[in-house]
């Protein structure tokens, strides 16, 4: 039976196959997560072109623009950090995984470990870049407080 992505060899004990089960489901799902989330951030990447293209002529228009872009990139900072979340909470996996998965895959491990911490990285250059052009400075400041967490976890 399959405990993280490779069969553990027929040595393997009850405790390895117990410490596998529940992280090796929850990285299933993080990584079904991430698919989606590669949606939800082109997504809102459209929505700021959008935003942005939006009439700017009468002081009614300019402001309905600058609302819209506001709300824009607020999304537009949401996936990256949704993206963040789940990198991080993989990468908490990762050593668990590492200590109880099979040995033949450490190599494999070691991909994730980095694959994780680049999409963590990324995906904080994408949320930093959105808080730089935000005007809600109570938002950006608890955005910034937990992307700096994340990344520090």
């Amino acid at each position: 039976m399959p405990w993280a992505g490779l069969p553990k060899p027929k040595a393997s004990s009850d405790e390895a196959l117990k410490h596998l089960a529940e992280p090796g489901a929850r990285c299933t799902a993080l990584a079904v997560q991430l698919e989606a989330l590669i949606d939800e951030d082109s997504a809102a990447y459209d929505l700021v072109v959008g935003a942005f293209r939006m009439p700017k002529g009468t002081d009614e228009e300019k402001a309905a623009r600058t609302a819209g872009i506001q709300r824009a990139l607020t999304a537009a900072t949401e996936a990256p950090l949704k993206v963040m979340r789940a990198c991080s909470g993989a990468l908490g996996l990762v050593d668990v995984v590492g200590r109880f998965g099979n040995q033949n895959a450490s190599s494999d491990v070691a991909v994730a470990r980095a694959l994780l911490s680049a999409g963590l990285s990324g995906a904080r250059e994408n949320v930093e870049i959105n808080l730089g052009t935000l005007k809600d400075d109570t938002y950006v400041a608890r955005i910034r407080e937990e992307s700096t967490a994340l990344m520090q976890r």
